[in-house]
C-alpha cells in the first residue's frame, strides 16, 4: 500500500466489509480480462456470503477461476475544498465457490435479509421460497486490507 499513513487492520477492513451498503466483485475472463459487478455481501468470520441468480457470466467466470477480490468503501464524503474524499474502504481477496449445503445457504440468506431487510417480517417465509432459484456464493478470505481517509481530531 503506497499511502501507509492511511493503512488500518484487518479488524478495521473486516468491519468495514461488515458495514459497506454494497460491493464490487472482481473475476476473470477466459480471456484474461478482468470482470466486475457489484454485489451485496454480508461478511460473518473469514467469509463473504452474496446471492444472486443461479446463472450469469460471473458464475461461469467463478467456475474456470475462482479467485476474486472483493472491494467496497463506505463513509464516503467529498471534500472538494481539499481536493479529496473522505472514506473507508477494503479489499479482500479470496476463493469463491457456491454455497451447496442447505443449512449453510439458509443462513447466508438470513444474514442477508438481516443486513438489508431487518425490518421485514417475512424474512424466512421469503427465504425459503427463494432456496431454489437463488444461488448463494462464499468467498473464503485469504488476504484483507483496509484503508480509511479521515480528518484529523
Amino acid at each position: 500500500m503506497r499511502r501507509k499513513d492511511r493503512e488500518k487492520d484487518e479488524a478495521f477492513a473486516l468491519g468495514t466489509l461488515r458495514g459497506c451498503e454494497y460491493a464490487s466483485l472482481a473475476t476473470v475472463n477466459p480471456d484474461g480480462t478482468p470482470y466486475c459487478v457489484p454485489i451485496s455481501p454480508v461478511a460473518e468470520g473469514d467469509a463473504i456470503y452474496f446471492h444472486c441468480a443461479p446463472e450469469g457470466k460471473k458464475l461461469e467466470n467463478i467456475a474456470l477461476n475462482p479467485n476474486v477480490c472483493v472491494c467496497c468503501a463506505r463513509r464516503v464524503r467529498l471534500v472538494p475544498e481539499l481536493f479529496t474524499a473522505e472514506y473507508e474502504s477494503a479489499v479482500a481477496e479470496g476463493r469463491c465457490e457456491p454455497v451447496l449445503d442447505e443449512g449453510e445457504k439458509k443462513a447466508a440468506l438470513r444474514l442477508i435479509c438481516e443486513k438489508y431487510a431487518a425490518s421485514n417480517p417475512n424474512a424466512e417465509a421469503e427465504i425459503d421460497g427463494a432456496l431454489a432459484r437463488t444461488a448463494v456464493y462464499k468467498v473464503t478470505i485469504a488476504r484483507v486490507t483496509g484503508k480509511a481517509n479521515r480528518p484529523a481530531g
